[in-house]
């Protein structure tokens, strides 16, 4: 009983499946839209094994529904035939109408970009977690590097001295 109950606690957290590591270097996200996602029976399989690829992909909104491009969901190794599925087909995001309203007002108003960040597991559901985003020139990603290196060497001065009070 006891197994049965943990096995279904922990089915029911949340599970990241693939990260957009690159998309927080490249872009400066401005806001944060969690998404379903229409899959077949066997991209979910597969999602659910962990496999997917986030790096390359992105979102457009046309014909009034938020599409999402590039992402790679390779098949699932059981699936044959009839059971499988394109790997890099475009996948349909499900998104409130006022939500792809604003989506669609922003992008083409300014020079904005929508962009996965995390796909992942919630409450057996999976989501995508897309954000509107502007591309960062070279000269700011080096900004933001050389930023966050300088708290870093902050945060471990502050460490050390920290450890040499208390001794």
């Amino acid at each position: 009983m006891a197994k049965r109950l943990a096995a279904k606690q922990t089915a029911t957290l949340d599970r990241v499946v693939a990260t957009n590591r690159r998309a927080r270097h490249d872009y400066d996200l401005i806001d944060i839209f969690e998404c379903g996602i229409v899959l077949q029976g066997s991209e979910v399989k597969s999602l659910r094994t962990g496999r997917a690829q986030l790096s390359d992909a992105y979102a457009r909104v046309s014909e009034g529904e938020v599409w999402l491009y590039g992402v790679h969901i390779p098949p699932w190794q059981y699936s044959t035939g009839f059971g499988g599925h394109d790997p890099d087909r475009r996948r349909k995001l499900l998104l409130h109408r006022g939500q792809i309203d604003e989506l669609l007002g922003k992008t083409q108003q300014q020079p904005l970009t929508l962009i996965p960040v995390k796909l992942y597991f919630k409450e057996g559901k999976a989501k995508v977690e897309l954000a509107l985003a502007r591309g960062r020139r070279l000269y700011d990603k080096r900004r933001v590097l050389a930023a966050r290196d300088a708290e870093r060497e902050v945060a471990r001065m502050a460490r050390h001295s920290a450890h040499w009070v208390e001794s």
